[in-house]
C-alpha cells in the first residue's frame, strides 16, 4: 500500500472515531474499536493481523498502566474516606484565593513533579480537582482540569527527569543539566500564559458545564475518590468521608500531616527510582521500590492501614470495594485506547513520516515541532512522538545551525500539540475528571495546543539570542 494511503486511512480513522463520539454520540468504547478495525483492514493488516494488533495493544497497555490506575483509583478512594481531600482543599484555599489556584497548582506540578508517571499523578490529582472545582464558581472545573492538564504535560516534555524530556535529551545527546534549566526555564512561563489566556476563554464563554461535565451519576463511576461533590455539602453525606457530622461515634479523620502520608510514599519512591536510573543503578532494591508499580502497592498498603486504624477496618474494606467498582470504566477505555495506538504503529506510520521530513526545508525549530506534532496526533503519545521525532531528527542535526539544546525543545514542545481520542491520557483523564467527551477536549486538547504554540514561540526566540 502507498505511503499516501495510509496516511489517508489514518486520517479517516481519526475522524470516524471524532464523529461517532460527538456526533453519533456512541460511547468511546465503540467509537474507538470501530475505528481501529477500520484501520488496521484499510491499511491492509488483514483479519487476523487486525485483531491481534487489537489485543496486543490492550495488553501491552494493561501491562504498563493497568495496576497503577487500579491501585491509584483505590488510594483515591481510601483518601477520600479518610477526609483527606477536604483538608488540602481547606488549607489551599487558605494559601490562595479561588482565581489563583489553576496558575499555583499548574506552576507546582511543572516544575516538581514530572518525575512522577502522568498516569500515576493524574490519579492521585483528580479527586483534589474535583474537590476544589465547586469552590472558584463559574468555569471552576475548566480551569482546574486544565492546570492539572497542564502541569502534567509541560512538566513531562519540558522538565528533567520528565520521562519525554529524558528521551530527547538522550536520543540528540543534550546534557540532562542543560536539558533542566533549559526545559524549566520554557516549562514555567508556558504554563502561566497558558493558564493566563485559557481563563480569560472560560470568562469569555467557553465553558458550558451542561454539556462539557457528565452528570453525577457519571462522574461516581469516573472519578477515583468517588463522591467529591459531596465535600461542598453541608452534611458531608455520602462515600468522600469528607465531613464528620454523621461519622460514627468513635471514628475520627487522622490529621492532614498524616494522610498525606501515603501520597509522599509514592512520591518519594518513584523519585528515588528516577534518580537510580539516571545514575546508572539499575536492578536494586532503590530501583524495585522506586518502580511506580511498587510504590504506589506501598503507599496502597499504608493508606488501608491508617483508614483502618483512624476509621473503622469495615470502612476501609468499604472505601477498597468502591474503589474496584469505580475503576472499571477507566481500564477499559484505557485499554480499547492502547488497541488503537497499536494498530496505528503498525501501519508503519512513523517512518512513512520520516521520509517525508527528514529532506525538508522549512526553518530548523519548526521542522522539529512540526514533525513532533504530525507524530503526537498519529501516535497519540507525547513521549512516543517525541522518541520517533528524536529518531528523525538526530541523522541531520550535524547540517542545523542551530543549538542541539532548541531542536530539543522544539520537538518537546511539538509533542504537546492535540493530544486528541487517540491518547491513552485523554481517556484516562475524561473518566476521572468527570468530563463529556466535548468537555475533554476543551480542557485537554485546547489547552495543551496553546501550550505547544507558546512554548514555539518562546524557542523561537530564545533562537534569536543564543
Amino acid at each position: 500500500m502507498s505511503d499516501i494511503l495510509v496516511l489517508v486511512h489514518t486520517g479517516v480513522a481519526i475522524a470516524v472515531i471524532i464523529l461517532l463520539i460527538m456526533v453519533a454520540r456512541i460511547g468511546p468504547v465503540i467509537s474507538l474499536l470501530a475505528g481501529s478495525i477500520y484501520l488496521g483492514l484499510a491499511a491492509g493488516l488483514g483479519f487476523q493481523g487486525t485483531t491481534e494488533a487489537l489485543a496486543t495493544g490492550f495488553g501491552d497497555i494493561m501491562a504498563s498502566v493497568g495496576l497503577i490506575i487500579a491501585m491509584g483509583v483505590l488510594l483515591g478512594s481510601l483518601l477520600a474516606e479518610m477526609g483527606t481531600l477536604q483538608s488540602i482543599v481547606d488549607k489551599l484555599l487558605r494559601l490562595f484565593a479561588p482565581r489563583k489556584l489553576p496558575l499555583a497548582s499548574s506552576v507546582t506540578l511543572t516544575t516538581f513533579f514530572p518525575v512522577i508517571y502522568g498516569d500515576v499523578l493524574l490519579v492521585l490529582m483528580a479527586p483534589l480537582v474535583r474537590s476544589l472545582a465547586p469552590r472558584m464558581g463559574k468555569g471552576g472545573m475548566a480551569k482546574m482540569s486544565t492546570a492539572l492538564a497542564i502541569g502534567i504535560n509541560v512538566g513531562l516534555v519540558f522538565v528533567v527527569p520528565g520521562a519525554a524530556a529524558i528521551a530527547i535529551a538522550g536520543l540528540l545527546d543534550v546534557p540532562l543539566g542543560l536539558m533542566l534549566v533549559a526545559g524549566i526555564l520554557v516549562a514555567i512561563p508556558t504554563a502561566v500564559l497558558t493558564i493566563l489566556i485559557y481563563g480569560w476563554l472560560v470568562n469569555r464563554g467557553l465553558w458550558n458545564p451542561a454539556k462539557d461535565e457528565m452528570a453525577v451519576e457519571g462522574t461516581k463511576a469516573a472519578v477515583g475518590a468517588g463522591q467529591d461533590e459531596g465535600t461542598t455539602s453541608a452534611a458531608g453525606h455520602g462515600g468522600s468521608g469528607a465531613g464528620t457530622d454523621a461519622e460514627p461515634a468513635g471514628n475520627h479523620h487522622p490529621p492532614l500531616r498524616i494522610s498525606l502520608l501515603p501520597v509522599l510514599i509514592a512520591l518519594v519512591l518513584v523519585s528515588a527510582g528516577v534518580v537510580a536510573k539516571i545514575a546508572g543503578v539499575e536492578g536494586g532494591f532503590i530501583s524495585f521500590i522506586g518502580d511506580p508499580v511498587i510504590a504506589i502497592f506501598i503507599a496502597l498498603v499504608s493508606a488501608y492501614l491508617l483508614a483502618w486504624g483512624y476509621l473503622t477496618k469495615e470502612r476501609a474494606d468499604s472505601a477498597i470495594s468502591n474503589g474496584f467498582r469505580e475503576s472499571g470504566i477507566v481500564l477499559i477505555i484505557t485499554g480499547v485506547g492502547g488497541s488503537l495506538a497499536a494498530v496505528i504503529g503498525k501501519t508503519g506510520l512513523e517512518n512513512i513520516l520520516g521520509d517525508y521530513f527528514s529532506a525538508g526545508i522549512l526553518a530548523p525549530l519548526f521542522l522539529a515541532w512540526l514533525i513532533a506534532v504530525i507524530l503526537e496526533i498519529a501516535l497519540g503519545s507525547a513521549t512516543v512522538a517525541i522518541i520517533t521525532a528524536g529518531g528523525i531528527l538526530a541523522p541531520v542535526l550535524g547540517s542545523l545551525d542551530v543549538p542541539t539544546v532548541l531542536v530539543a525543545l522544539a520537538a518537546s514542545s511539538g509533542a504537546l500539540f492535540g493530544i486528541h481520542l487517540n491518547s491513552n491520557f485523554f481517556w484516562i483523564f475524561q473518566p476521572l475528571l468527570g468530563l463529556s467527551t466535548q468537555g475533554t477536549l476543551k480542557t485537554l486538547t485546547l489547552p495543551i495546543s496553546i501550550a505547544s504554540v507558546i512554548s514555539l514561540g518562546l524557542i523561537m526566540a530564545a533562537s534569536l539570542v543564543l
